[in-house]
């Protein structure tokens, strides 16, 4: 059996596709719970684990970091947290604004459709090696 790493960046770029689209539920429920008095806006954090995880090392390759980031894969999970401090302006204590969560909406469907074109590169990198 070969011991290869030909998977470390589809399984790193894999894990912040989940991160990414769980967040876009997150948003989506937020827009859906728009007029819900009292409810808290809900966000998911997956970038800031996942910059904790590459390393603030600037002399350390990117091939290294994905390397070791891979070994460490499981602890990686994005986490859904409620949003309480941000003020409401509004008088049912709704926190929720439609313009802004559009916006992260439409940011993070950017973000998760690259990383999904990413995935696929990776793949067809594969095919093309494997001919």
């Amino acid at each position: 059996m070969f011991k290869t790493n030909a998977f470390d960046y589809i399984n790193v770029i894999g894990k912040a596709a989940d991160g990414s689209w769980l967040r876009n539920e997150a948003l989506a429920n937020n827009l859906a719970n728009a007029a819900t008095p009292l409810y808290k806006r809900m966000d998911v954090d997956f970038e800031s684990q996942l910059r904790t995880a590459m390393g603030a090392s600037r002399y350390e390759s990117i091939d290294y970091k994905v390397r070791r980031m891979n070994r460490h894969l499981k602890e990686l999970i994005p986490t859904t947290y409620m949003d309480s401090e941000a003020y409401s302006y509004r008088l049912d204590g709704n926190n929720v604004d439609i313009d802004t969560e559009n916006v992260e909406l439409a940011a993070n469907q950017i973000k998760y459709n690259g990383l999904m074109r990413c995935i696929n590169s990776e793949f067809q990198n594969l095919k093309a090696v494997m001919k």
